[in-house]
């Protein structure tokens, strides 16, 4: 559903000065919130590490869990296992579009004798705990303390503009907010959106003091759809919210631009292995990726592995890194498609990215 009027109407006019201060690229050092599913995979704890070891650019308020899910993906998962098991050699138009989808997961799975109808897949309730603990976990391992900084968020997903679901980390994000400071929060969103957006559904004045930079999707111009990214995908309602009610927005492409934020595991071994406690950590988490086994990836030698989200801390510790643009904030359709109707507010997009860089900054700082 597109964003109902009266919803839009609850939320203040940014006027172009406000916005342009807003969107103006961070210097010095800056308070953030880490919105994080970090259980999800492995970029997420990266993120936050680079984070913590950065204070210099960063003062990191708090750590916000969001839910997460790979559940959306079981129907298609199971229907494309039987379609190629049947061994048509004419499929209808929509089997098809499964079967290209999902064809190199089934096999990668029964290649390696697991089940499609095997895996599990945890709930968003499940999720946002086990983000929460891991978040603790890094926070443990680095040394840092967590008191007052770490929040539980959503055990859900919005289900409707007029029932924002309450959490620690809505309450949490809503307070920092509401505090009186010249330079705006960053929320620098690394998952869904259904911390933040219900954060600004329940106090909508919120977002004229705050600045949320999201990875997720293909960039706002492309014509593909977005239902490959989890971070889009997920909470829909609250992806649509977020381009539609006029908050300051920093949008970094997860396709295409994100993407290209690969490591090896010859990265792996050379820059992060016995680098310190945070860096043993993060190799095991390399060489023992969840998303492996869900996958049917058994041999990962030879493979490279994108570290999705550490953009968002790339953008905010040097914007050179993530060279942006203002453009017009588009619109995401209920199909999930962009569209660019025109005379909309404005919000900052990356189209490029210095990989080189980012990777050098964050393996100096790793002991």
């Amino acid at each position: 559903m597109t964003v109902p009027k009266d919803i839009l109407e609850s939320f203040p006019v940014i006027n172009k000065k406000k916005m342009n201060h807003l969107l103006s690229l961070p210097k010095g050092t800056n308070r953030m919130i880490l919105d994080t599913d970090t259980a999800n995979e492995i970029d997420d704890q990266f993120a936050l590490a680079w984070t913590l070891l950065s204070k210099d650019k960063i003062d990191l308020v708090g750590v916000t869990a969001e839910p997460y899910s790979f559940q959306h993906h079981r129907d298609d998962l199971l229907k494309t296992e039987n379609l190629l098991r049947d061994n048509k050699k004419n499929f209808e138009k929509n089997d098809l579009k499964l079967i290209e989808e999902y064809k190199g997961w089934v096999e990668g799975l029964l290649s390696n004798d697991i089940k499609p109808s095997e895996l599990y897949f945890d709930t968003p309730e499940e999720g946002v705990e086990k983000s929460y603990k891991e978040i603790l976990n890094i926070f443990s391992i680095m040394n840092e303390n967590p008191n007052n900084k770490v929040f539980r968020g959503s055990p859900g997903y919005l289900e409707s503009y007029n029932t924002p679901i309450k959490s620690d980390s809505s309450e949490f994000i809503i307070n920092e907010a509401l505090k009186n400071d010249d330079k705006p929060l960053y929320i620098s969103a690394i998952g869904c959106l259904t911390n933040i957006a219900s954060a600004m559904l329940i106090e909508p004045k919120i977002i004229s003091n705050i600045v949320i930079v999201w990875t997720s999707g293909f960039p706002s111009r492309s014509l593909q759809n977005n239902t490959p990214s989890l971070n889009l995908v997920q909470d829909k309602l609250a992806s649509q919210l977020l381009f539609d009610c006029g908050v300051a927005n920093v949008y970094l492409p997860g396709y295409h631009i994100g993407a290209q934020l690969t490591l090896s595991l010859p990265d792996m071994d050379k820059w992060v292995k016995d680098k310190g406690a945070i860096g043993n950590y993060l190799y095991y988490l390399y060489t023992n990726n969840p998303i492996h086994k869900q996958r049917g990836i058994i041999d990962q030698t030879w493979r490279s592995w994108v570290i999705w989200d550490m953009i968002n801390i790339a953008w905010m510790i040097n914007p050179e890194w993530v060279p942006t643009s203002i453009l017009e904030s588009p619109v995401l359709d209920d199909n999930l498609y962009w569209q660019n109707p025109g005379n909309r507010h404005i919000m900052r997009e990356a189209y490029g990215i210095n990989r080189d860089a980012i990777f050098y900054d964050f393996f100096s700082k790793l002991n």
